[in-house]
């Protein structure tokens, strides 16, 4: 297999999780721009990268945001809500619609209150579906390390989704056969 070969693979194999874990940092239009980097990166390395490659990638991209952070200070609100809705794009769910709505919107809340450290944590783990040692290799710590950290930040957003105020739905108003509301 010729370098450009595996450099396909690993890109086909890895752009679609590259570009989520970043976006969900820095928002979709810089994420794209970082990713590319990352590929850029991947491609100048492709004799040092490791089997399997998106650990590698990703710790390459998480070097690349903190780059960009380093130069710019600007904040992209957005991250975590682009991050979810590429974590479950497509799927339908056949809960009530107003009830997803509030619940995601509580969960947003509480993630946003969390801290940037926590944030990227549970988000490489339960969005990006590293596993912990996948996960310990991007953030460049140990696995029992990582463990520890995720499990505190679990805790942290239990309590976070604790203090979140939650409201009812809204009610719905429909109308009767005849155009009487009920």
């Amino acid at each position: 297999m010729t370098q450009a070969q595996r450099f396909r693979d690993v890109y086909e194999e890895c752009y679609p999780r590259v570009l989520a874990y970043v976006t969900s940092q820095v928002g979709r239009q810089i994420g794209e721009d970082i990713t590319s980097e990352t590929f850029t990166v991947a491609w100048r390395r492709m004799r040092d990268l490791p089997q399997p490659p998106l650990p590698w990638l990703l710790g390459v991209a998480r070097n690349l945001v903190r780059e960009l952070r380093r130069r710019d200070s600007h904040q992209y609100a957005l991250a975590a809500q682009e991050a979810q809705r590429i974590g479950i794009g497509g799927r339908a769910e056949a809960e009530d619609v107003a009830t997803g709505v509030i619940d995601r919107e509580a969960a947003l809340q509480a993630l946003a209150s969390l801290s940037d450290t926590d944030r990227e944590l549970l988000t490489l783990v339960a969005w990006h579906g590293l596993s912990t040692k996948q996960a310990a290799r991007v953030l460049g710590c140990a696995t029992t390390t990582l463990t520890v950290r995720l499990h505190r930040a679990r805790r942290r957003l239990e309590r976070a989704m604790e203090a979140v105020p939650t409201q009812p739905a809204p009610a719905v108003r429909r109308t009767d056969p005849e155009g009487a509301l009920t």
